[in-house]
C-alpha cells in the first residue's frame, strides 16, 4: 500500500503540517505510541486516512478508506460524536471482529470525533500497548477531546478561508539510513561487532538500517542486500507471514516477541525483537536446543503471499459475513475489493428467468452505460454472460483485447481500459459475475488472477446469502404491510400518527400491532404486542387485530372486547400471549374509556403541557386465563391533549430501568408535544435508546384531541 495521502474534503493550513502536529501532540499528551487522523470526504460518506504516526501505513491498509456506517471505531466515533474505547484484544474481538482477525495483538485503542457543533470533519484514533489500563483514564479522555476540538476548529477555519489542503507525510516514518559497521560512536560500534550474536536495527517498516557482522553471517546475505529491505523479503527462508507477524505483534503491542526459523539445510536460528517508538532491535542467535530436538529435511517451496494481501482478504471475509442484502455486498466490494486490487469500478451481475440482471455497480459516472445490459438473454454472447454460463474467469488487458473477442462491445464503451470478469460460484452453481474495471491497461499476472478468482469465491458466498436474505425480507415486509393498516382512519375530533419498527434480528417481522376502528357511534383505538417477532407472531397478530375490529364493530363494550379477544387467543391454541390496550374514544365529550391487558401504561399530555403516566387498572395478558376480566378506566381527553400508546420495545432496553425510560419519554413528550403529530412520532422514536437498539419490535400510536 502506498504511503501517499488520500484526497480529503478539508485539510491543514497551507504550508503548515496541521494534522501531523496535532497528532504528534496527542500522542505525546496521552503517552500513546501510534495513531492516525481520518478526514471526511467532501463527496461521499467515507473517512479517509490523512496521516498516520508510529506504525507503517500498510498495517492499516484494509482501513485506508472507511465508510461512515462501517463497524469500526473511527467510523463509530465520527457517526455518534463520542469517544470509542477498546480496552484490549478480547474486547476488540468481541466488538470489532473484522479488526481482530487482521490485528490479533494486545493493544488498547481510543477513537475520538473531530467535530464542531455544526459539522463533523473526521476522527482520530490512538493506540497504547496491551499493558495499558483496562479503562481510559479521565485525564487522557479529556486531553484527547480537547486536542480534537482544537483540530476541528482549525479545519473549520481552513474551510472558511478556502485554504487548499496539502499533503503531509506520515510521522516517525523516516527514510532508512544505510549504515554498515557503525552505530553511534566508534566504541559503540566495536562493542556491537564483538558480540557473539547477530544484531540488526529495523525501522518502523521493518527495513534493516544496521546489521553487524555476526548477523550478516547468520542470515547468509551480504550486508548490501540487507540494508533498506525487510528480512522476510531479502532472506528467502524468512519469506513466511508467520515471521512478519511477529514483527507486527512487537510493533503494535510494544512488547518483546520471538520466533525460531530454519536456515537451510539444517540450522535453526532464534530471533528476538525489542520494539521502541522509532523502530525495533533484532537479536539473532543459534537455537541449539531446537536443533537437537528437530530432525528431518527442510521443506521446499516458496513462501506465501505478503501478509498485507492476506490481511486484506481476511478483512474482506469478515466484512462479507456481515453483509445482509445484495446492496450491502455491492458496497463492500466497492469499498474493500476495488481499492485493494487497484481497480476503479465494479459491477455485480446475476441471472433470473434466463436473463442477465445488474445487481449493483459503483464507479461509473453514467449509470446508463451499465444498466443497458440489464435484461440481456443469457444466450447472447457477452463477456458477462460467458463468464456466468461457463464458470471460467476472463481477463482482458486492453480495449483491443476485449473488442477483438467481442466486437459488439465497441458500441458500448464504458471509459475503462482493462477488465476482469470473475464468475461467482457458490454451492457448486453460478450465482453471478463480478466485473472489475481498471482505468489503465493491465497485465494480469498469474498470482493476481488467482487472487481475483479466490475473492470471487468469497463474494459468491456472500451474494448467495444476500439474495436469499433479500427474498425473505421482501416476503416478510409484504406480510407485515398486509397485516398492519395501510393508513389510519380519519376520525372526527382526532389526529392520529403511527410508527412501526420491526426488531433488527430475524426476518424483521413481528407481533406488535395498532389500529384505529371508525365504528359507530364511537370509534376505537388499539395497540398490542403478541409474544415473539417472527412469522408465527405476525400471523397471530393479524388474527387478534381482526378479532378486535370485529368485536368493536358489533358494538361490544371495551371490557367485552378484551374478554372476547382473550378467549379468541386461547381458542386458537397458539401457546403465545399478548398484551393489549384498548380505547373507546369520545372526543366530542372529551373522554376515552380504556381497558388494559398487561400492556405498558399510556402517557397523556394535557393541553397545559404537563404529562401523566396513566396507571390504569387492568387484567392479565391475553391468552392465559379464559375467565379473566378487564376493568375499564375513564380518562378526560380535552382538546389539545395527546395520548401516546406504545409497545415495550420503545421503552425497554437491557440495563435500563423501565421507570427511568418512562420518565425520559414523558419529559421528551412534555418538551416537544406541541409539534405536528407526524414529526412528534418521528422524534419520540428517534430519541428512544431502546428503539435504536431494536432488540424488540416497536409500535407507537399517537392521538391528539382537536375538539
Amino acid at each position: 500500500m502506498s504511503d501517499g495521502q488520500p484526497s480529503t474534503a478539508t485539510g491543514p493550513t497551507a504550508g503548515r503540517p496541521l494534522l501531523s502536529l496535532a497528532l504528534a501532540s496527542m500522542l505525546e499528551e496521552v503517552h500513546a505510541h501510534a495513531g492516525a487522523v481520518y478526514l471526511l470526504n467532501a463527496d461521499e460518506p467515507v473517512l479517509e486516512m490523512a496521516v498516520m504516526a508510529g506504525l507503517p501505513r500498510a498495517f492499516a491498509a484494509p482501513w485506508e478508506r472507511v465508510g461512515m456506517s462501517a463497524p469500526v471505531p473511527v467510523a463509530e466515533a465520527a457517526r455518534d460524536r463520542r469517544v470509542v474505547w477498546v480496552g484490549g484484544e478480547e474486547e476488540m474481538a468481541r466488538r470489532y471482529p473484522r479488526i481482530a482477525v487482521v490485528l490479533p495483538y494486545p493493544f488498547a485503542l481510543a477513537a475520538v470525533p473531530v467535530a464542531t457543533a455544526e459539522q463533523v470533519y473526521g476522527a482520530v484514533f490512538v493506540t497504547w500497548p496491551g499493558s495499558h489500563a483496562d479503562e481510559l483514564p479521565a485525564t487522557e479522555r479529556q486531553r484527547l477531546l480537547t486536542a480534537c476540538d482544537r483540530l476541528a476548529a482549525e479545519l473549520r477555519r481552513a474551510t472558511e478561508e478556502c485554504v487548499p489542503s496539502v499533503r503531509e507525510a506520515d510521522l516517525l516514518a523516516t527514510p532508512v539510513l544505510a549504515v554498515a559497521g557503525t552505530l553511534g560512536t566508534v566504541e559503540a560500534a566495536r562493542m556491537v561487532e564483538r558480540l557473539p550474536f547477530g544484531m540488526l536495527s529495523l525501522d518502523l517498516h521493518g527495513r534493516v538500517s544496521y546489521a553487524n557482522d555476526a548477523a550478516v553471517d547468520l542470515l547468509g546475505r551480504p550486508v548490501e542486500e540487507l540494508l533498506g529491505t525487510a528480512p522476510w523479503t531479502s532472506v528467502p527462508w524468512l519469506n513466511d507471514p508467520m515471521y512478519e507477524d511477529r514483527y507486527r505483534a512487537a510493533l503494535i503491542g510494544q512488547h518483546t516477541t520471538s520466533f525460531v526459523a530454519l536456515r537451510p539445510p539444517g540450522d535453526w536460528l532464534s530471533f528476538r525483537l525489542y520494539p521502541g517508538r522509532d523502530g525495533l532491535s533484532m537479536r539473532v542467535g543459534r537455537a541449539r536446543e531446537v536443533a537437537r530436538m528437530t530432525s528431518g529435511t527442510p521443506h521446499a517451496g516458496t513462501g506465501p503471499k505478503r501478509l498485507v494481501g492476506i490481511s486484506q482478504v481476511l478483512s474482506l471475509t469478515g466484512a462479507l459475513t456481515e453483509a445482509a442484502g445484495v446492496q450491502d455486498v455491492v458496497q463492500l466490494v466497492a469499498d474493500e475489493v476495488v481499492p485493494a486490487v487497484g481497480a476503479q469500478a465494479v459491477v455485480l451481475l446475476g441471472s433470473q428467468g434466463g436473463r442477465l440482471h445488474v445487481l449493483g455497480h459503483r464507479g461509473y459516472g453514467d449509470p446508463h452505460i451499465v444498466e443497458r445490459f440489464d435484461g440481456l438473454p443469457l444466450t447472447q454472447r457477452t463477456p458477462g454472460t460467458q463468464a456466468l454460463n461457463s464458470g471460467v474467469p476472463a481477463f482482458f488487458d486492453s480495449t483491443r483485447h476485449l473488442e477483438r473477442l467481442y466486437p459488439d462491445r465497441q458500441a458500448t464503451p464504458d471509459g475503462y481500459a482493462a477488465w476482469a470478469y470473475v464468475p461467482l460460484i457458490a454451492s457448486g452453481r453460478p450465482v453471478g459475475t463480478c466485473v472489475i474495471a481498471y482505468a489503465e491497461e493491465r497485465n494480469f499476472a498469474a498470482d493476481e488472477r488467482a487472487v481475483l478468482t479466490s475473492l470471487g469465491g468469497l463474494i459468491a458466498q456472500a451474494l448467495e446469502r444476500a439474495l436469499l436474505y433479500d427474498a425473505k425480507n421482501q416476503l416478510a415486509h409484504g406480510l407485515q404491510e398486509a397485516l398492519l393498516p395501510r393508513t389510519l382512519a380519519v376520525l372526527p375530533g382526532l389526529e392520529a400518527a403511527a410508527r412501526y419498527l420491526p426488531a433488527t434480528h430475524g426476518m424483521e417481522i413481528g407481533g406488535d400491532f395498532y389500529d384505529l376502528v371508525p365504528a359507530r357511534p364511537l370509534a376505537a383505538a388499539v395497540i398490542g404486542d403478541v409474544q415473539g417477532h417472527n412469522v408465527t407472531a405476525a400471523g397471530l397478530m393479524g388474527q387478534v387485530r381482526t378479532g378486535v375490529r370485529a368485536y368493536t364493530t358489533v358494538g361490544q363494550a371495551p371490557q367485552e372486547v378484551m374478554r372476547s379477544t382473550n378467549r379468541l387467543l386461547i381458542d386458537l391454541g397458539a401457546d403465545l400471549f399478548a398484551s393489549c390496550l384498548y380505547l373507546r374514544l369520545d372526543p366530542a365529550r372529551g373522554r376515552a374509556v380504556m381497558a388494559r391487558a398487561g400492556h405498558p401504561p399510556p402517557l397523556l399530555r394535557r393541553p397545559d403541557g404537563s404529562v401523566r403516566v396513566l396507571d390504569l387498572a387492568g387484567g392479565p395478558l391475553l391468552g392465559i386465563d379464559a375467565s379473566a376480566t378487564y376493568p375499564t378506566t375513564e380518562v378526560a381527553l380535552a382538546p389539545g391533549s395527546v395520548l401516546a400508546l406504545y409497545t415495550d420495545g420503545l421503552v425497554e432496553s437491557p440495563g435500563v430501568d423501565i421507570e427511568d425510560s418512562l420518565i425520559e419519554l414523558g419529559a421528551l413528550l412534555r418538551e416537544i408535544g406541541d409539534l405536528p403529530l407526524e414529526r412528534l412520532a418521528d422524534e419520540l422514536v428517534r430519541h428512544s435508546a431502546a428503539a435504536r437498539q431494536r432488540a424488540d419490535d416497536v409500535a407507537l400510536l399517537l392521538l391528539r384531541a382537536t375538539g
